[in-house]
């Protein structure tokens, strides 16, 4: 009688890990998220405007990413900002020291490159300047990066909150030095003269997709086969085993942090000096420090993997503002954040799938 009752109050299904999925089915599941991501903001944005029009979000989806040379173009120019950011982010996730400051870290970069353009421009030749903008920017990176780790090393702070907070002093040091620039009271400061190194070399737009690419190649060395990539991955499994190896984790942890900080400076740099509009607002980064997270860990970690993942998303905004600009769908950025949060949450979730499976109770509790 009791076996009975324990049978009957079995579950219908549970929940187990999968350990011998294949590579295609992988990947099947993946790109049935995607199908199903743009599918669903489809209707979204025929839902908003008219059930007749369901194509037309498709069209301009395309168009407005590679519709014309200038939009490819633009394309991936963006790709290499946030490609960058993606990179920084990850050493230290391999670590599993959780960087939210990206977007401070870069934000700060680029305030240190229109620092030098503001009180240089003009008064030194254009390539000092900008050599000068480079080694501010990757200084101020470097700093912001390093500051969180310090604390975490040696106080054991929590890096999220640290790093996240880190982000809002940042945002708000650009604001008080844009109003302080910014004599007419506008609170803008506008696009400055010097700083500018776009076009350099004959590379006009695509100078830091260039850049981006080799920094790409040198990451994906040194996670692969570089020994500090090997620590930090050490770090990131057990402390205790990194310890116990001889491994100094706190150095670990500072140079790790430096790194990464390094690469944002790079990516602020990129943004002002790699622009033919060299100027800096609390809003230059956009929000690509947290949007790189998501990159970062969809792709595993992987340099190579990310390339496709960011490029996928770059694609994503810059089809869905040009979408929401023709289908008349209100602000831009808004929609934009509706088609790539469609996107992440499904491919998120699509990873359930990857890693579990649903086993169902047999017929007669078997």
């Amino acid at each position: 009688m009791v076996a009975n009752t324990k049978k009957e109050r079995e579950p219908l299904f549970h929940i187990a890990k999968r350990t011998d999925i294949a590579a295609w089915k992988k990947w099947l599941v993946r790109l049935i998220a995607l199908a199903g991501s743009l599918l669903i903001a489809g209707l979204v944005s025929a839902f908003l405007t008219d059930f007749g029009k369901f194509g037309d979000f498709f069209n301009y989806l395309f168009t407005g990413a590679v519709g014309t040379t200038w939009r490819i173009q633009v394309l991936f120019q963006n790709w290499a900002i946030l490609m960058c950011i993606s990179l920084a982010v990850t050493p230290a996730f391999k670590m599993k020291f959780w960087n939210i400051g990206a977007e401070g870290q870069t934000l700060i970069a680029a305030l240190a490159a229109v620092t030098v353009i503001w009180y240089l421009g003009g008064k030194v030749a254009e390539p000092v300047l900008i050599l000068i903008m480079f080694a501010a920017s990757i200084l101020a990176g470097a700093v912001w990066g390093v500051i969180p780790a310090i604390f975490k090393a040696y106080f054991g702070t929590n890096e999220t909150l640290f790093t996240l907070m880190m982000n809002y002093i940042a945002t708000h040091l650009v604001l008080f030095a844009v109003n302080a620039w910014a004599t007419d009271g506008s609170a803008v400061l506008g696009v400055l003269d010097h700083g500018s190194f776009d076009g350099i070399f004959g590379l006009e737009y695509i100078q830091n997709v260039v850049f981006v690419t080799i920094v790409t190649v040198i990451m994906f060395i040194y996670l692969k086969f570089a020994k500090h990539g090997y620590e930090l991955e050490v770090v990131g499994e057990s402390v205790n085993t990194a310890k116990y190896i001889g491994i100094n984790v706190k150095k670990v942890i500072i140079r790790t942090m430096i790194f990464s900080g390094v690469l944002c400076g790079f990516a602020g740099f990129l943004l002002v000096g790699g622009s033919t509009t060299p100027t800096v607002n609390a809003d230059l980064v956009g929000g690509r420090g947290f949007t790189a997270i998501l990159v970062s860990w969809l792709a595993q970690f992987n340099p190579i993997v990310m390339i496709f993942v960011t490029l996928l998303v770059v694609f994503l905004e810059r089809g869905a503002a040009q979408a929401a600009n023709s289908m008349r769908l209100g602000a831009s950025s808004a929609f934009v954040n509706i088609v790539v949060g469609i996107f992440f949450l499904l491919i998120i979730a699509s990873e359930f799938f990857v890693n579990y499976r649903i086993v169902f109770k047999k017929k007669g509790g078997k």
